[in-house]
């Protein structure tokens, strides 16, 4: 038996060994190469974090230039250039009447973290303490530090690593928001916030338009705030620049990863609406939250210059445009019943499997899957009970071509015996 290797790998038990076309050694464009000399289209965009392709010219350019000329500036107790202009594009990017103020973290989870703290706070400020009640969805992640631990509303062992979930509250995305309107009539005068994926990065089901109105309304009647993490669905993946984009009314707070550097740091951004951003300047408060690595200049550098990449490629009509093709690729799987469900939104596809049985597929059996259609050249997200396809903005006819053999294959192959 193999000795497993020093560095212990994330979501798999710790025994877990791999072979040398199972460890990655470069990544250009839309493949990954493997250290035995074999290489993957990626499906994924590196788990949604490249969506322009690794190695971005543009984007490298960017931060070595950055790293070269600054190489570490801190945002703690003072600005830097870098910083200030990163965050003012990201405002015009969204929408200055929506959003108006930016805090830098440093990954989805850490956000997911600090958007809990503010909204908390927020009401903490104005005299009203007493709510502080998150609400989540049920199936949703969010991260595993330990705040968005326990916002995600997957199990993800939150009771082993006594995760405290007192204070959070899930409910269903898939009734439209019934259970959400019955527990703030219970409890809405304690809500601080509602969080929602406007697309769930497990299983990628998208929120329901009535959902959404619902929440909405919701809003005005209960006053909480809404959070929306857009850390999978961001800067295009559902076909306009932000999932939020198509929503009546903006979120309060606007939750913002992966893709933000195209995966170049680690980084994230919370965009905050000016409700919220002007009680803090009105009354002086302070935010008590500091990240070492958030908003450093090569961070900055990185997004300036995913924002002109996705302007150059005008991301919207691309996205939209390979979304179609995603699309006819799932229901021509679905027609032949290589898959049983299609979920998702735009680039982020989701594709529900069953065993012949029509039982559904075990977190195992899905891994077999997904090891089986990496055999046959690329690279897919597992999911519960299915797969997810979130490809890169300039995947070509051929890939797409690729794509479908290997789903074909990679299915038959992993569900059989």
């Amino acid at each position: 038996m193999n000795s497993p290797h020093a560095l212990w790998t994330s979501m798999l038990p710790a025994d877990s060994t791999f072979a040398p076309d199972r460890v990655a050694v470069g990544a250009t464009g839309n493949r990954i190469d493997f250290a035995d000399g074999s290489t993957r289209l990626c499906a994924t965009s590196g788990l949604w974090n490249v969506p322009l392709g690794f190695g971005n010219p543009a984007v490298v350019e960017a931060v070595n230039q950055a790293n070269h000329d600054a190489s570490y500036l801190s945002l703690f107790r003072a600005p830097h250039r870098y910083a200030e202009l990163a965050a003012e594009a990201l405002v015009e990017l969204a929408g200055p009447a929506r959003y108006s103020r930016v805090i830098f973290s440093t990954s989805g989870g850490a956000a997911n973290d600090a958007a809990m703290k503010l909204g908390r706070q927020y009401w903490a400020q104005k005299g009203l303490a007493s709510r502080s009640l998150i609400v989540g969805l049920k199936g949703s992640y969010h991260g595993t530090a330990y705040g968005s631990h326990a916002l995600s509303g997957d199990d993800l062992l939150q009771s082993v690593y006594a995760v405290d979930r007192r204070s959070v509250r899930h409910v269903s995305h898939s009734d439209d928001g019934e259970e959400l309107e019955l527990l703030l009539q219970r409890e809405g005068a304690r809500v601080a916030s509602v969080f929602v994926e406007p697309v769930l990065g497990s299983g990628a089901y998208a929120l329901s338009d009535t959902f959404v109105q619902h929440l909405l309304a919701l809003r005005e009647e209960y006053g909480f705030l809404i959070v929306a993490d857009e850390v999978a669905t961001g800067f295009g993946r559902t076909g306009t620049m932000f999932a939020t984009d198509s929503w009546g009314a903006p979120p309060d707070i606007l939750i913002l990863s992966k893709a933000l550097t195209n995966g170049a740091m680690g980084a994230a951004a919370l965009l905050v609406g000016d409700r919220v951003a002007s009680e803090f300047v009105g009354g002086g408060w302070t935010f008590v939250h500091g990240e070492t690595q958030a908003g450093t200049p090569a961070c900055g550098a990185a997004i300036l210059a995913v924002i002109e990449e996705l302007q150059r490629i005008d991301v919207e009509s691309t996205t939209q445009a390979l979304g179609v093709d995603l699309l006819r690729l799932a229901a021509g799987w679905e027609a032949d019943g290589v898959v049983e469900e299609i979920t998702g939104r735009g680039c982020f596809v989701g594709l529900g499997l069953r065993h012949q049985d029509e039982s559904l597929l075990s977190g195992p059996d899905i891994l077999r899957v997904v090891s089986a259609i990496a055999d046959n050249g690329v690279l897919v997200q597992p999911g519960p009970s299915s797969i997810e396809l979130i490809p890169a903005y300039g995947f070509s006819a051929d890939e797409l071509l690729e794509l479908d053999v290997a789903v074909r294959a990679g299915v038959a192959q992993g569900t059989s015996g």
